[in-house]
């Protein structure tokens, strides 16, 4: 088995806690696993769908529940302590679905090629749909052997029924809190160069040193 299948085998075993995480919409594979351009040590980047309001707790409980797994990779973590985990790199709620500009060509090329993975096939479609101007022709959805779950399970309704009141609201104002004063302190430890960083009620992205998104351009 050579290396991309050998990836594409172990994600796809770890995208199931994604069924248990309330106000997430739909999950694309991105990255290298998009690409197929992976290394042995390649995390796994994913763009997360997340409900209009709801994006920070969608947010916390995919940090909590891979973090437990031991799945998600930490901002510290580098080459093979990064291998194999879930980079939680960008969240997307409905008003964001369109990716903002500057729309180089390595921008182009993974959109095209982003793989979807969970989710409702209508809510993916929407998401391309928002990008065409820029992206280029985009094929309607078409059934694919590793979008393997496309609807929620029950007790993740019930959940997000559960949240979606006075409740949810003062909870996604404490997680965003909680979220932002994170962010705002990790940022002071990283790199920065050029940096694509936007956190807010719509979007949720972080790729504060994007030289390598300007090296794969030459």
């Amino acid at each position: 088995m050579n290396l991309y299948d050998q990836k594409w085998q172990k994600f796809l075993k770890r995208i199931w806690p994604f069924n248990f995480i309330p106000f997430v919409d739909f999950v694309f594979a991105a990255g290298s696993l998009a690409t197929g351009k992976m290394r042995e040590d390649s995390d796994f980047d994913v763009i997360v769908g997340a409900r209009q309001g709801r994006i920070f707790t969608a947010r916390a409980f995919c940090i909590l529940l891979f973090g437990f797994l031991g799945w998600r990779r930490h901002k510290l973590d580098h080459q093979k302590s990064a291998s194999d985990k879930i980079c939680f790199n960008h969240f997307v709620t409905p008003k964001a679905y369109r990716l903002s500009p500057p729309h180089n060509e390595y921008w182009q090329n993974l959109y095209l090629l982003l793989v979807p993975v969970y989710g409702d096939p209508a809510l993916i479609q929407k998401f391309w749909d928002a990008n065409q101007d820029w992206m280029g022709q985009r094929k309607m959805y078409k059934w694919d052997k590793r979008h393997m779950y496309k609807s929620k399970v029950l007790k993740t309704v019930i959940l997000e029924k559960l949240l979606s009141g006075k409740i949810g609201d003062w909870l996604e104002k404490k997680l965003k809190a909680i979220q932002v004063k994170r962010i705002e302190n990790s940022l002071k430890l990283v790199e920065i160069y050029k940096p694509r960083i936007v956190y807010n009620d719509d979007e949720l992205e972080f790729h504060p040193h994007t030289k390598r998104t300007e090296e794969r351009l030459h």
